[in-house]
């Protein structure tokens, strides 16, 4: 038997029957469950949990476009708040590429902040991060590679299991680079019906073609309170 170098990915999302993310546009309001998805988060055992950028500057609390100048300059090196990394329970791990949020938080509902960025931010950013007592790790010098990112929250903190809950670009990302194992979806009986809104999986404006998926196989469904279906597969990329 081979170890496994990253963690095991579930990707757990609720949607229209559109397949659309942004809950403000679904009709009918009376429809939607309060708390649903956080429900089932905490349902499926919780812990770590890991999303894109655009959701990352939703919960930064930062008003200003960047964080300020400095003169220190920064290895290109993991670095964590202090205390000790492997004591966490549960993490909040963000993909920022080019270091675009400005947290002025350190957590998360209690879960630690973590970003995933590349040697291609500026030091400011760094000092910023760390002022804020924000933890990184690197993976990649100009794009973000996912598998790298996952070995390293693997490695350095031991990490077994990552909650992937969007938005639709990070699902995307991952879905291409072969590295979600579970896809847990809870399709609502609501109907966005517009175009542009923000879908599960996104990989892009440019057609790449077919998802890299051998399999799916259905774990397990229920149907919820209001209507709701709960569906849970095991990918096989």
């Amino acid at each position: 038997m081979t170890t496994r170098r990253t963690p095991y990915v579930l990707c757990h999302m609720v949607c229209s029957v559109d397949g659309r993310i942004w809950g403000s546009r679904w009709r009918p309001k009376a429809n939607v469950v309060p708390n649903l998805f956080e429900r089932l988060h905490d349902q499926m055992g919780g812990g770590s949990w890991l999303c894109g950028r655009v959701t990352a500057q939703e919960f930064a609390k930062g008003t200003a476009p960047h964080y300020p100048p400095t003169d220190q300059v920064f290895p290109r090196e993991n670095w964590f708040a202090p205390g000790n990394p492997k004591e966490v329970k549960a993490w909040g791990i963000f993909l920022d590429g080019k270091g675009k949020a400005v947290w002025a938080r350190k957590d998360i509902g209690g879960d630690p902040i973590l970003v995933i960025l590349t040697e291609a931010v500026p030091d400011r950013h760094l000092a910023g991060l760390r002022a804020d007592g924000v933890s990184y790790i690197f993976a990649g010098k100009t794009e973000i590679d996912l598998a790298a990112a996952l070995e390293t929250l693997k490695r350095e903190l031991g990490i077994e299991r990552i909650m992937l809950e969007g938005g639709g670009g990070a699902n995307g990302a991952l879905l291409r680079a072969g590295l979600i194992d579970e896809l847990s979806l809870v399709i609502c009986p609501v109907i966005d019906g517009s175009t542009g809104g923000p879908v599960v999986f996104n990989s892009g404006d440019v057609d790449l073609g077919p998802a890299p998926i051998e399999s799916m196989t259905l774990v397990s469904h229920e149907v919820l309170d209001g209507g709701a279906m709960w569906l849970r597969y095991r990918l096989s990329s």
